[in-house]
């Protein structure tokens, strides 16, 4: 009797995690919405004012706009989370020249990779039919981070590439958190 009394338990320990997850889950756009409203604030506290010498460097990076309005839920939260994932990218790397608050910029990294890990918990990947769309968003967007990319390494990310890449990713962060509202 021991024994199926322990099982019981771990059973219904199981089940309480499975269900505090989904819960979790459920919340997500919730949290999300929390997290983007905290990252947009932090990166306005990264820096001062756009800086007006940099207003001729400006370059227009065209996010493609169609990876998050999918039909399906799913392939917009993956499309979310690769965003999160590049941009965690672009801010981890070259930073010296930009003049930030550098507790704001941790702060910010963190935040991203929370957003990560909250939505790598919840996005089901296993679903072959959200696949193909996938794949298509996925170049879509390796492209546009690609250009961001190039654009600071062109530019030895100095100062000015630096500014313009924040301006450009509070662009992404809002459009990420329109959508998220409509989830």
């Amino acid at each position: 009797t021991m024994n199926a009394f322990g099982l019981i338990q771990i059973g219904l320990i199981m089940l309480c995690t499975t269900t505090i997850s989904s819960l979790q889950c459920n919340h997500l756009p919730l949290q999300q919405r929390k997290m983007i409203k905290n990252s947009l604030q932090l990166l306005d506290k990264m820096g001062k004012k756009f800086p007006q010498q940099c207003l001729r460097e400006k370059m227009s990076f065209k996010f493609p706009q169609g990876v998050l309005k999918p039909r399906q839920k799913e392939t917009v939260k993956v499309a979310i989370e690769e965003i999160f994932q590049h941009i965690f990218y672009i801010f981890s790397k070259n930073l010296t020249l930009a003049a930030w608050d550098r507790t704001a910029l941790e702060q910010f990294q963190n935040g991203l990779y929370q957003q990560m890990e909250q939505l790598e918990a919840c996005v089901m990947k296993k679903q072959t039919h959200y696949f193909q769309s996938k794949e298509v968003n996925r170049l879509k967007l390796k492209k546009y981070f690609q250009k961001i990319d190039c654009f600071l390494k062109d530019k030895h990310h100095n100062l000015c590439s630096w500014e313009i890449s924040r301006a450009e990713m509070r662009r992404c962060l809002q459009l990420i958190d329109k959508v998220i509202r409509k989830l």
